[in-house]
């Protein structure tokens, strides 16, 4: 196994989503990482979102980070040898206020990343933009449509669910 110190975000992703897996704890890959992972790290995060699923005790998540060197400070998990933080939000997982069904797995030599979907990193990424202005989201959610095969017409059926049709509109020539 390669040491921490030299792997990558998305190694350590698969690393900790794996070794939780063993403990029967399911986390899956959201937030800023999800876009670096879709842009091709043309987006860097320092951070490492792995959404809770089922939202098992804090102590129980603690004490499987423990096993493999993650401290836990404050809300987050960090190892003395990586530059990375890593954050557990509570599920259930989903994008603004609708329920992530699929997911995908990515194979690395450290483990098994559990990811949402390019389509539903856009509409993360969309959803801090609609309800908080946040203008990073947007270009976020842009980069990683133009650098993935999204569905625009999911996405759009999602802005109206969101009740965010009239911002979607004025947005979308940018998903072409």
């Amino acid at each position: 196994m390669k040491p921490i110190k030299e792997m990558t975000q998305l190694e350590i992703g698969a690393y900790v989503c794996s070794h939780l897996a063993e403990k029967s704890i399911e986390v899956v890959l959201s937030g800023g990482a999800s876009v670096s992972l879709y842009s091709n790290n043309q987006y860097i995060s320092k951070d490492i979102d792995l959404i809770d699923v089922y939202s098992v005790s804090r102590r129980r998540l603690s004490l499987a980070m423990k096993e493999i060197g993650f401290i836990e400070k404050n809300r987050y998990f960090k190892h003395p040898e990586s530059p990375f933080i890593i954050e557990f939000p509570p599920g259930p997982l989903t994008v603004g206020d609708e329920v992530v069904h699929k997911t995908r797995q990515i194979k690395f030599s450290t483990g098994v990343l559990k990811v949402i979907s390019a389509t539903d990193c856009v509409k993360d990424r969309l959803a801090a933009y609609y309800h908080w202005g946040d203008k990073q989201s947007l270009s976020q959610a842009i980069l990683v449509a133009n650098e993935n095969k999204v569905d625009i017409k999911e996405i759009e059926r999602w802005s109206q669910k969101e009740g965010k049709q009239k911002d979607f509109e004025l947005i979308k020539t940018k998903f072409i």
